[in-house]
């Protein structure tokens, strides 16, 4: 589903200077369209680390079909660079931008193996860490809560059924509404996907689960953005944290 811009409220600013708010959940729960309408929302930039992911799969695809190995992947991790756009980060490659290159179906088909290689989630790691960096972030991805920010002030567990994300996500691909046949064919290939993923998308202690099966994304939007005021009241209440 896509987001409406929002209009933004009030900023909301940390005793360590900058907020980060961590999302992560399984394929097609919505972490990357959710975390960047609550990056507008609060006046945060917003970093996808699935985006970076999904830019190494390409830039692979791109110098040996899907046929690559682990080495042409991560040879070509030199070529992508992540450069601030107007509330996001967005990877570019030394060829042109990405945006729609990293949504193509043969990256999606092979961006989980890729999410595997562990140069690649290193790399993925600085990248978003660095992006990070002194600033008011939204982040959204694998291992965000766990691995990458362990210390983030507000985790966020995204789950739904798997039927329901599979409508999504083709409601989305496609423009209309999906089969019933079509859906079921989605959901056997998220479930698969949530296997390969089991390892890396594992809920932090900390995070808050939310089940967004019956939630619209406004809905589940404002939840997370309450939850980001609600730390803000009790950062000024015990006088660490102040409004910006």
């Amino acid at each position: 589903m896509s987001a409406p811009t929002p209009p933004s409220s009030p900023r909301i600013r940390s005793a360590r200077g900058s907020l980060v708010v961590a999302i992560d959940g399984p394929a097609a729960s919505g972490k990357s369209s959710t975390a960047q309408w609550v990056a507008q929302r609060l006046g945060f930039r917003h970093v996808d680390s699935g985006a970076l992911y999904r830019a190494a799969t390409a830039v692979a695809i791109a110098r040996a079909g899907e046929e690559f190995d682990e080495a042409t992947v991560l040879s070509g991790l030199d070529e992508i660079s992540l450069r601030p756009a107007q509330h996001s980060f967005m990877p570019i490659w030394k060829r042109g931008e990405m945006e729609e290159l990293i949504r193509a179906p043969e990256v999606t088909r092979n961006v989980s193996r890729v999410a595997q290689m562990e140069g690649v989630r290193k790399w993925v790691n600085v990248h978003v860490r660095e992006a990070a960096q002194g600033r008011d972030v939204v982040v959204d991805g694998r291992d965000i809560g766990t691995v990458v920010f362990p210390d983030a002030d507000l985790k966020v567990f995204l789950i739904a059924d798997p039927w329901e994300r599979a409508r999504r996500r083709l409601t989305q691909r496609h423009g209309r509404g999906p089969t019933d046949a079509e859906i079921a064919d989605e959901t056997e290939r998220l479930v698969q996907r949530d296997a390969k993923d089991a390892t890396q998308t594992v809920q932090a202690k900390d995070a808050i689960l939310i089940d967004t099966t019956y939630l619209t994304q406004a809905e589940q939007v404002e939840r997370i953005v309450s939850l980001a005021r609600v730390f803000r009241d009790d950062a000024s209440a015990d006088g660490s944290g102040e409004r910006g």
